[in-house]
């Protein structure tokens, strides 16, 4: 049988094979952009290695550089010809080097732009090493000697051992300080806020009675001794903490002494095996997704921006989904439909249209300084003029974010809905069943994976937003976590670390924008990650409702 085009095109051949290509490009697409930022952001965390070399600029005097390779790419030499410099043919193309060279409190930046061709001896010292500090960013130099106060306790090739000593003893140390700080000092701040609260509410009231200013008095005084033995602990710690350093050499033959509490990490990359390169990666991815962030945000992990963001959809999801569904329940089931009815729906899709920063000023002149005040005024007189819900903050952004999903689950669960035939509802009603029964034992469950729908498609919008963040309680820092051991443990009034703003903040606002480049692209990949783990959960439910109640489907 012959075959023309024209009845090829009749078939629909042409069009499945068109959509099975967009299809395909898109999917390749998506994982080419996923593999780039994979890439990219987490071969920041490999251990790579450490180059010396003389750098010989022609005209000029030559100098040592050492550092790591972060980036490299091909510029044209005729660049380089404008910018004075000679020796270079105009047609042909230069590769230049971006090394982290380190050492910012010595040089004033860690990255400098080589150009290969002018580098000269180059070598790869195996007692280079590099230390990651907890400020001033990483020191790449040779390791000297180590003191302890004023005696210097090893040197030459005892030293590197003797360093690794001393920083795991001054990395236990800083894990004590940090615990007393953080919880046992902040446990007890927690608890003298509560008290100066109680007795200025009190005050306010006009209830202050001797007994009570008595009872008061007593917990603040033991709370001081708590305080006073605390603070003891934590000064002979800062002492025994601050006891070591480490004297170095730069490259160019400069010598710095470091203090050993000021290091994170120290490690020869030169010298490292393959084993030993796994397990340093390791234990700095762990660090990126379990650490708080220091060196403005361009450094260490990014935990509180995790847990912010999780929280922020949780809470989300449980004010939207109910609210959404029972909209829905209301347009479809008892609104009488007509006009009224049409408009509604219109004005629900139009919504969902609406730009995400129109909501955050919504957001902030409604929940924030309308209600939020009022909040304050009514339950929280004794902490005025500070502010305890009249400041933007996590209950804010969440419901900020409910209203602007809250489209998104009305339609899908209004389609649900509609999808069920009446022939169950009028079956059901026969049996004898209410209205009410009905709608809860038979169409709720049946509409259960559309509204399971609705909330993944909120998920993943709420998840990614950032514009009505930044209005109404996102910050650049906010280490303390909104959920911790301190009365009244969820803190729904505190601001909040969110994954979307903190990309905004490193990719855009930091003050070293090569250092930040590659947290930009780790980040986002973890964001992209929680949210398939959020949406692969929904979908998980979703899936499960569908199968326990398929057998109500006629």
């Amino acid at each position: 049988m012959k075959i023309t085009v024209k009845s090829w095109f009749k078939s629909g051949s042409p069009w499945v094979w068109m959509n099975a290509s967009a299809v395909a490009i898109s999917l390749v697409m998506v994982i080419g952009l996923l593999a780039l930022i994979a890439v990219r952001g987490l071969g920041h965390f490999w251990p790579s290695a450490i180059m010396m070399a003389e750098y010989s600029v022609p005209g000029h005097t030559s100098s040592a550089v050492m550092g790591q390779l972060a980036d490299d790419e091909e510029i044209p030499a005729q660049r380089l010809i404008d910018a004075g410099f000679t020796g270079l043919a105009e047609e042909e193309l230069v590769t230049r080097q971006l090394l982290k060279v380190g050492n910012r409190d010595v040089s004033g930046s860690d990255f400098v732009w080589v150009v290969e061709p002018w580098l000269q001896s180059i070598q790869y010292p195996e007692d280079a090493i590099a230390l990651e500090r907890r400020e001033w960013g990483n020191f790449y130099g040779f390791l000297k000697e180590v003191r302890q106060g004023d005696s210097v306790v090893a040197t030459g090739s005892e030293a590197w051992a003797a360093l690794n000593t001393r920083l795991e003893r001054a990395l236990k140390i800083y894990k004590e300080i940090h615990h007393i700080e953080k919880k046992d000092i902040g446990a007890i701040n927690s608890k003298m806020e509560r008290l100066r609260l109680k007795q200025r509410g009190l005050e306010l009231r006009n209830q202050v009675t001797p007994a009570l200013l008595a009872d008061i008095a007593a917990q603040r005084a033991e709370l001081d001794v708590a305080y006073k033995v605390l603070e003891k602990q934590l000064g002979d710690l800062y002492v025994s903490f601050t006891r070591d350093s480490v004297l170095a050499e730069t490259v160019g033959g400069q010598t710095v002494e470091i203090n050993v509490s000021k290091i994170v990490r120290a490690y020869q990359p030169n010298a490292m095996g393959l084993g030993s390169k796994v397990a340093f990666y390791g234990s700095k991815i762990w660090e990126f997704v379990s650490d708080d962030p220091r060196e403005a945000n361009t450094e260490g992990g990014i935990f509180p921006a995790i847990f912010g963001t999780v929280m922020m959809v949780l809470i989300m999801s449980v004010i939207v989904a109910p609210f959404g569904v029972i909209a829905a329940v209301y347009l479809r089931e008892y609104a009488r439909q007509g006009t009224v009815t049409r408009i509604i729906r219109i004005a629900v899709n139009n919504l969902a249209g609406v730009p995400s920063i129109v909501y955050g000023v919504f957001g902030l002149g409604f929940f924030v300084y309308f209600l939020g005040s009022h909040v304050d005024a009514a339950f929280f007189p004794e902490a005025l003029p500070a502010p305890t819900f009249g400041t933007p903050g996590l209950l804010w952004a969440s419901i900020t974010l409910a209203l602007l999903t809250l489209p998104v689950v009305i339609v899908a669960t209004e389609e649900g809905l509609s999808r069920i035939p009446s022939s169950v509802r009028e079956g059901s009603l026969a049996l004898g069943a209410t209205k009410a029964e009905t709608l809860w034992r038979v169409v709720l469950p049946m509409a259960s994976p559309a509204m399971m729908t609705g909330l993944i498609l909120a998920v993943a919008r709420a998840a990614g937003e950032v514009a009505p963040l930044m209005l109404v309680g996102v910050v650049k820092l906010a280490p303390s976590l909104p959920l911790n051991g301190n009365y009244p443990f969820l803190h729904l009034d505190q601001k909040f670390m969110h994954l979307g703003f903190h990309i905004y903040d490193v990719g855009f606002q930091s003050p070293n924008v090569e250092a930040a480049r590659p947290l930009v692209y780790a980040t986002a990949l973890l964001l992209v990650i929680v949210i398939a783990a959020l949406n692969l959960s929904a979908v998980a439910i979703r899936n499960h409702l569908r199968e326990k109640y398929k057998s109500l489907e006629v």
